[in-house]
């Protein structure tokens, strides 16, 4: 069983799923938010367009993401802060947190070699999302993008 009850007196269900195959009717949401996710999978347009497919025709979709900040003095400052200084926060709270800070300073760069945000805001487009709009936060250490859902009949071709 992939569902599980939690919290608000059982109004609240837990479903354990593959982001690109979601275990949800064709829009079965009003909106979707993710945080964190396309760094995660193997197929980011995959999961984009499975992400769209759950969601009503009008509906708006949202992500926040970690970001690499373009400008050089903000981009220097990020790298220094992520490959030192974030190991060695984490590193007073526990070895595993100083773990997770290491990793986040590759994970990051690493996912914006392959998808730049120009590649992300084209992949969004390509699962039928319109209207994509990027907001970069934090100096650039961070990225909110979010669109709508295209309207019935103005899905983009997925394979």
């Amino acid at each position: 069983e992939n569902v599980h009850r939690a919290g608000a007196d059982g109004r609240i269900h837990l479903v354990t799923g593959r982001a690109e195959q979601l275990p949800f009717p064709d829009g079965a949401f009003d909106a979707l938010t993710f945080t964190y996710l396309l760094r995660y999978v193997e197929d980011p347009a995959a999961t984009l367009a499975e992400l769209a497919r759950v969601v009503k025709p009008g509906g708006r979709i949202a992500s926040l993401e970690f970001a690499v900040p373009a400008q050089p003095v903000w981009h220097a400052a990020w790298t220094l802060y992520t490959h030192i200084g974030l190991p060695a926060l984490g590193r007073i709270v526990s070895r595993e947190w100083s773990y997770t800070g290491r990793f986040l300073a590759r994970s990051i760069p690493a996912f914006y070699e392959h998808y730049p945000l120009s590649r992300v805001i084209e992949l969004w487009e390509a699962a039928g999302i319109e209207r994509v709009t990027a907001l970069p936060m934090s100096l650039g250490g961070g990225m909110v993008i979010w669109g709508e859902r295209a309207a019935a009949g103005g899905d983009a071709q997925r394979a």
